[in-house]
């Protein structure tokens, strides 16, 4: 929390950069009596008719006593918030709770510089979030009629706004609670946004390198040459202040001396002079930089302590930041040419796009690209990733008609429920390859969050969003080859080439590893017979096969053969694959892994086709493998997100404010029995009753009252399912057995320190399953599903799912433990009744998607039946929240 001088207080999460329209970057914080003379600079700027527009009169300046009342709030009924670049007031934007506690009114006011730009979209996301915070619930505004701009950002939010006009004044009022149309438009505007900013990036119409030298082999005299040589079609300017000329043309002392707009700086100077040189740029209108320079997140606390303020500085000024410690950037479209990286050589043109977290691994990506010639749109290294990150990525490859495919080597995931979003919708038109390391949390020099979800919940969620997970460098090529170059399959019947029954055999065997089905096995390539006779065989041989329905793909493995070269056998491949639209991978054992451009094909702008080669059949199977599985996620229908029927957010939501205020605090709370099922039951899930009690005619008394026959269960989380250790007895009949049981069963737990017992309505028998629900630092809800007993406590069979579910996440989610097998039918049993299960999935997904309040919900034992499932034990611990990483307030990573 931070306090200010009023004596009002504000979460530090209010305080924010963000991404405007147009790309560039702001700072939004909560306004403090210290910005007086600011507001006051910031009202005279602006000309008569924006004053007339806030005020419906016109004022030259603004009273003392207007002053105070606007810059001095309790941030609680009275919030102001401004936007600022290089520290000057762009916008502000306020409420003010009116005398019915739940509503505020709002009023907004934009720099007339600065109009256009989102600014006021943007304060109204922030307020609309701080006061859902503060328990608001609706907004009201008074607009003038002429004040088209601000009627639209109302309009335009997304919200059910309701307007009347009164006394040549349009009125104004809306619930701010998030609907799914205000968060499309939130996340339509933050899409946008992101992809310009990475735009001016990559495509920038000049470029400055600040660092630029004459000495061979120095990072700046590179990055100068790499850009030239690259061809950019932009201004390129060189600055040194101790050379004249560089790389033969003129060098600037200083980036102000620059006769032209500067939108990209290259930085390669030592890391001290790296805040003189972004204050510059700031000053110059740059839109981005590059930062070269090493020494930061990779020099301990000091070095984390400089890469913040650079990021600070950077933002705060407008720009966004590639690095520290970045390779640099690459783009082939010949209308941009821009080759400002360490890497030799402008890179082939094609349609994968690469991102590196690390500069290392950077390095091997792209040498890997280039080795086996698969061609790029565009690379990004972003060093220490201090700000632009893979989703800002993400965000620009959705749009680039120049990337077909994505591969992104992340050795950490800084806001993965924002990541599973984009990545899902991204891989709905291009496929997503990511790599990734065991690593899970924000790289140095970022807010200190950890995640506490098992590593298989981020896998859960790749799968989820359709993304193609691998391991390593070279699976992430294996992949890109295909699907860069091939049309993907339509299923996964497959059929494998070979001139060796033995390598066929072993093909086909590796194949149905990778969950391949395999058609046909065809042996009889003979490719000893000369060139004038194989090349047709083999032509005449695929194309009757490729012909066949049940082949979506073709692996060919073949051995060497005396007088043909792999070219041209790539060729006789390429055009088959071509002709029948089908992928055609090929294996040539003894050969380096790259992939053959065989020329005068059909294919790129080159004419030439592309055919993914590989240096053994192991490696071809299993990228092929992953791309069946990619198209079949593609070609399913995922269905909406699920929103159950009968659920009560709002009354849920009040329901947890009361029990936190009750409690107050940041400790955890275990709620009790009675109110656990009273907030579950808002969500329509029902807890089988049961009663505690202290003597053997209480527990008669509680089980008239619930009805015969009953159960009767220590309430030891520990004991309490296991009738081996004497925790449970089962079907007690009448008042006399449940007497005679309570007094066996008190005497068998009094080894394990006399628990207490409950009684609780006996449930139809089922196979008893868990459900949990966590609020994970990182990814937010975590939602995870097993059999209960040995099955999850021994062998850890979970499946995880990250919120929101669709209806096929949900139907896969219940059958992804190994151990599921047991609920459909398994040794003669009845199948479960998986819907039910899948319903009660559903609800519980929503409950914790929508309260972050609730950090956790143990569903333990759930019994599924054939008909229904009964949950017979819930654990609700309650907290308060912490911001999510992915809230409904546009913010870039701090």
């Amino acid at each position: 929390m931070v306090d200010q001088p009023s004596g009002g207080v504000y979460p530090e999460y209010w305080e924010a950069d963000v991404v405007l329209r147009d790309g560039g970057t702001a700072h939004l914080r909560p306004i403090h009596p210290s910005d007086a003379d600011a507001v006051q600079s910031f009202h005279v700027g602006q000309s008569q008719k924006s004053i007339y527009m806030r005020f419906f009169a016109f004022k030259s300046k603004l009273s003392a006593k207007e002053l105070k009342r606007f810059t001095e709030v309790d941030y609680k009924d009275r919030v102001a918030l401004v936007i600022t670049i290089g520290g000057e007031i762009m916008g502000i934007g306020r409420y003010d709770r009116l005398d019915a506690p739940e509503e505020a009114e709002v009023a907004f006011n934009i720099s007339d510089a600065h109009q256009g730009r989102g600014i006021g979209s943007i304060l109204l996301e922030h307020l609309a979030a701080a006061a859902r915070e503060n328990g608001i619930r609706k907004f009201s505004a008074e607009v003038l009629p002429e004040n088209r701009k601000m009627l639209m950002v109302f309009s335009d939010a997304g919200y059910d706004v309701k307007r009347h006009f009164d006394d040549g004044v349009v009125s104004l009022e809306f619930n701010i609670d998030p609907t799914d149309k205000s968060r499309a438009v939130m996340e339509s505007r933050e899409h946008r946004a992101e992809a310009r900013s990475i735009q001016e990036l990559l495509a920038p119409s000049s470029v400055a390198v600040i660092g630029a030298s004459r000495k061979w082999g120095t990072v700046g005299y590179q990055l100068l040459e790499h850009i030239i040589e690259g061809g950019f079609t932009g201004p390129v300017y060189a600055i040194n202040p101790e050379a004249f000329e560089l790389a033969g043309m003129l060098s600037f002392a200083r980036l102000s001396e620059v006769p032209g707009p500067v939108k990209l700086a290259i930085i390669a100077v030592p890391y001290a002079e790296v805040p003189k040189v972004v204050e510059e740029c700031g000053a110059a209108g740059v839109k981005g930089i590059v930062v070269a320079t090493a020494g930061y997140a990779d020099d301990g606390e000091r070095g984390l302590a400089r890469q913040r303020e650079l990021v600070r500085q950077a933002r705060a000024n407008g720009m966004r930041v590639i690095g520290p410690a970045s390779l640099g950037i690459m783009n082939t479209n010949p209308a941009v040419s821009l080759n400002a990286s360490m890497a030799p050589s402008l890179g082939r043109r094609g349609g994968l796009g690469l991102f590196s977290q690390s500069a290392a691994i950077g390095v091997s990506l792209y040498a890997a690209s280039s080795r086996r010639r698969v061609g790029i749109s565009t690379f990004l290294s972003a060093g220490n990733r201090a700000d632009v990150s893979g989703n800002d990525m993400m965000q620009f490859w959705e749009d680039d008609a120049d990337t077909t495919a994505v591969g992104l080597y992340l050795e950490s995931i800084g806001n993965p429920r924002k990541f599973s979003r984009l990545a899902r919708r991204l891989a709905r038109t291009k496929p997503v390859i990511v790599a990734k390391s065991d690593a899970m949390g924000l790289p140095p020099g970022h807010a200190v969050r950890t995640t506490q979800a098992p590593p298989e919940a981020v896998d859960a969620m790749m799968r989820q969003a359709g993304v193609i997970r691998v391991e390593t460098i070279e699976q992430l090529m294996d992949v890109a080859q295909i699907v860069s170059s091939q049309p993907l399959p339509k299923g996964p019947g497959i059929a494998v080439f070979s001139n060796s029954r033995a390598l066929g055999k072993v093909v086909a065997d590796s194949a149905a590893v990778q969950g391949l089905g395999v058609d046909r096995i065809v042996t009889d390539v003979d490719l000893d017979a000369g060139m004038s006779l194989a090349l047709p065989a083999l032509r005449h041989r695929l194309q009757e096969v490729l012909t066949a329905d049940s082949v979506h793909a073709v692996v060919v493995a073949l051995l060497p053969a005396h007088g043909l070269t792999v070219e041209r056998i790539a060729g006789v491949l390429a055009e088959c694959s071509v002709a029948a639209g089908k992928p055609v991978v090929a294996a040539f054992s003894g050969l380096l892994d790259f992939s053959i451009y065989v020329e005068g094909m059909v294919g790129d702008e080159a004419g030439a086709t592309v055919v993914p080669c590989y240096s053994n059949p192991g490696a071809a199977v299993a990228a092929l493998g992953a791309v069946v599985r990619y198209a079949q996620w593609l070609n399913r229908d995922q269905g909406f997100f699920v929103e159950p029927e009968g659920c009560d957010p709002d009354g849920t939501h009040e329901e947890l404010e009361r029990l936190l205020d009750k409690v107050g605090g940041e400790q955890l709370v275990r709620l009790d029995p009675d109110t656990a099922a009273g907030l579950l039951a808002r969500y329509g899930i029902r807890v089988v009753p049961s009663v505690g009690f202290e003597t053997a005619e209480q527990a008669v008394a509680a089980a008239d009252r619930l009805g015969w026959p009953v159960a009767l269960k220590t309430t030891d989380p520990a004991l309490r399912h296991r009738l081996d250790l004497g925790g449970v007895r089962l079907d007690v009949q009448d008042a006399e057995s449940l007497r005679r049981n309570v007094l066996e069963m008190r005497k068998s737990l009094e080894r394990y320190g006399s628990p207490s017992l409950e009684v609780q309505s006996m449930a139809p028998v089922g196979q008893a399953c868990t459900f949990r629900a966590i609020e994970d630092p990182l990814l937010g809800p975590v939602i995870s599903f097993g059999l209960a007993g040995d099955a999850v406590n021994l062998l850890d069979d979970w499946a995880h799912r990250v919120p929101p579910l669709s209806g096929s996440d949900l139907h896969d989610f219940i059958r992804a433990p190994r151990a599921s097998r047991k609920l459909f039918g398994y040794q003669g049993l009845p199948a479960v009744d998986a819907r039910a299960l899948e319903d009660l999935a559903a609800r519980l997904t929503r409950l914790k998607d929508n309260h972050p309040e609730i950090a956790l919900v143990d569903f333990n034992p759930v019994l599924a039946g054939p008909e229904g499932a009964s949950i017979l034990a819930a654990d609700v611990r309650i907290a308060n929240a912490a911001q999510r990483t992915d809230s409904a307030r546009r913010a870039m990573r701090s």
